[in-house]
C-alpha cells in the first residue's frame, strides 16, 4: 500500500516554517542514491517470480560495504502462499544500528517492503522494470509503492554512519518481502522475529504518509499517517435446489443474492471518530467552504450527528474516513445457460475502522442481510487494526523534516483507509507511524499500482535527507 496523499487539506502540527536553505546530498551520496535505487527497480520482484531474496541479500551488502557488522544484519528467507494471492519463495531483511552502552530507550524500527505488484510490458510506454530518467521523472515499477523507501532509509543511514552519527537507542530495520499479497513478514516480524528486532518502542513505515504538491507548485500537504483500517473479505452464499429454467420459481439463488446486495449497498455503518481523524478533520473545517465544511463542523460538534457524517462520507475526497465501508467485489453464480442457479455468490470486501472486531462486522452483515437463505462468512482471520497515539515527539520530528525541506509545508495526520505491514505491529501494541518523506504531484502522479508509475527525481533524494533528519531528531542525543 502506499497513499501519497489522502486530500489536499491543510491541517498544520505544532511547528513553524523552517527558513533557512533546504539540506541536500552531497555529490557522492546523490550518486549513490541512484545507483540503489536504479538497481533495487531493475529487479521484478513480483509474486512467483522468486526475487525478493535478490534484492534483499543486495540491500544487506550496501549494509555490510559501509561497515555495519555482519552478525547484525539477517537475511530471512520464508514462504508465502494462499489459494487467491499465489505463493513465492521471498524474504525479508533486518538489520540493527547498535547504540554504545546501554540505551535508556527501546529501539525504533524503520519499515519497508521489497515486493512489487506486476507491471506488464504492453500496459506500459516504457518497460515497468528497467529504471528510466525522462522529463524529470524516475519510471518503474516500485519508483513510488515503494523501493524509493528502500532507498531512502539504507542510504539515510548509510550517510550518518559515515558522517560519525551514533545513535543514542538502537535502530533495527525490517523490509518484508509480501506486504502487496499475504503479509506473512509483517506478522512475523510482530511475533517470532521481535527479539532480532529487539522489541521496538515504535516504528517508522516509508510504506505510509509522505506528501504532495498541486499542478501549480502550491503545496498540498504531507501527511503522517497514524492509523489504517482492518482489510477483512467475507463472502455471500445462497444455495438452492435449482431445476429446469422453463419452469422459473420465486426462489432463486441469484435473486436472493442480488436482494442482499441491494441491501448492503443502501447500508451505512455507524459513524466513528478516533483521536486521527478528529485531528484531520478539526484541520479540514478550518479550510473547506460551503456544504462539505459546514458538515465537518456539524459533525465535531455532534458526534452523533449521522446526517452531517453521511454528507461527508458522500465526498470522493474523504470517502471512508467516517466509518467502517463494505463493497461487493466478484460475483460467481449458476452452472447452465438453461438451468436455475443452485449456487450464487459474492464476495464482499470491507475496510473497518481501527478498533473494530471483523466478527462483529459478520454479525452486522448477517443483520443487513437478514435473510437465512444468505449465508455470511469470513475469508481471512484479520483482528482489528489498531490507531497509534499521536506522540509529540514523532509528530515534532516529521513535521520538522518536512517543513525544513519544503517551507511553509502544511502537515496533518491521516487514517488510511488501506493496509500496510504496520497492522500487525499496531495490533501486537507496538505503535506504527507512516513517516515517508516522498512526495508527488497530484492527482497527476497517482500511478502506485498503475500504468507508467513514476516518481519525480528530486523526491527521491529528498526523501533520503528526510529519514536523516528524522533520525537525528530522535535517535540522536
Amino acid at each position: 500500500m502506499r497513499h501519497l496523499l489522502a486530500a489536499a487539506a491543510i491541517i498544520a502540527f505544532a511547528g513553524t516554517s523552517a527558513t533557512a536553505a533546504p539540506p541536500k546530498l552531497s555529490p557522492a551520496e546523490h550518486d549513490a542514491t541512484h545507483a540503489m535505487f536504479e538497481h533495487v527497480i531493475d529487479i521484478p520482484t513480483v509474486i512467483g517470480r522468486h526475487n525478493v531474496p535478490q534484492m534483499a541479500q543486495y540491500v544487506a551488502d550496501q549494509f555490510k560495504a559501509a561497515g555495519f557488522p555482519a552478525a547484525d544484519i539477517h537475511v530471512l528467507p520464508y514462504h508465502t502462499g494462499s489459494a487467491t494471492q499465489g505463493e513465492d519463495d521471498t524474504a525479508a531483511l533486518i538489520v540493527r544500528w547498535r547504540a554504545a552502552g546501554t540505551p535508556k530507550a527501546k529501539p525504533i524500527m524503520l519499515m519497508g517492503h521489497m515486493d512489487v505488484v506486476e507491471a506488464k510490458r504492453d500496459d506500459w510506454s516504457v518497460d515497468p522494470f528497467k529504471m528510466i530518467e525522462k522529463d524529470h521523472y524516475y519510471y518503474g515499477r516500485g519508483s513510488i509503492d515503494m523501493k524509493d523507501g528502500i532507498v531512502a532509509i539504507t542510504q539515510a543511514m548509510i550517510d550518518l554512519r559515515k558522517t560519525g552519527f551514533k545513535p543514542t537507542r538502537d535502530i533495527v530495520v525490517l523490509f518484508t518481502g509480501d506486504e502487496e499479497t499475504n503479509g506473512i513478514g509483517a506478522k512475523n516480524g510482530a511475533t517470532q522475529w521481535l527479539d532480532l528486532l529487539g522489541h521496538p518502542e515504535y516504528g517508522l513505515n516509508a510504506d505510509g504518509g509522505g506528501g504532495g504538491f498541486n499542478p501549480d507548485g502550491t503545496p498540498a500537504g504531507f501527511t503522517l499517517q497514524t492509523a489504517e483500517k482492518t482489510y477483512a473479505d467475507y463472502t455471500f452464499t445462497v444455495h438452492n435446489r435449482g431445476g429446469h429454467s422453463s419452469k422459473p420459481r420465486k426462489d432463486n439463488a441469484i435473486y436472493s443474492l442480488a436482494h442482499a446486495l441491494d441491501k448492503l449497498e443502501a447500508y451505512r455503518f455507524t459513524p466513528m471518530m478516533n483521536e486521527t481523524t478528529r485531528a484531520y478533520f478539526e484541520g479540514r473545517q478550518k479550510t473547506e467552504k460551503g456544504p462539505l465544511g459546514d458538515a465537518m463542523r456539524r459533525w465535531l460538534a455532534n458526534p452523533n450527528d449521522g446526517q452531517a457524517a453521511d454528507i461527508i462520507e458522500a465526498s470522493d475526497s474523504e470517502v471512508g474516513l467516517t466509518r467502517t465501508r463494505c463493497v461487493a467485489t466478484r460475483l460467481f453464480g449458476g452452472h447452465a445457460n438453461n438451468a436455475l442457479p443452485q449456487l450464487a455468490q459474492a464476495r464482499i470486501n470491507c475496510r473497518i475502522f481501527p478498533g473494530v472486531d471483523p466478527n462483529a462486522v459478520k454479525a452486522e452483515l448477517e443483520k443487513i442481510v437478514n435473510d437465512p437463505e444468505v449465508q455470511v462468512t469470513r475469508e481471512d482471520d484479520n483482528v482489528a487494526s489498531l490507531a497509534s497515539p499521536l506522540r509529540p515527539d514523532v509528530t515534532a520530528a516529521y513535521t520538522h523534516a518536512v517543513q525544513a525541506l519544503h517551507p511553509g509545508m502544511p502537515v496533518f495526520p491521516e487514517m488510511s483507509t488501506g493496509a500496510s505491514d504496520a497492522r500487525p505491529f499496531r495490533v501486537a501494541g507496538i505503535p506504527v507511524y507512516g513517516a515517508s518523506g516522498g512526495w508527488i504531484v497530484v492527482p497527476t502522479d497517482e500511478r502506485a499500482h498503475g500504468r507508467d508509475e513514476r516518481l519525480p527525481v528530486q523526491s527521491l533524494y529528498d526523501n533520503v535527507v528526510h529519514f536523516e533528519m528524522m533520525l537525528q531528531d530522535l535517535a540522536g542525543k
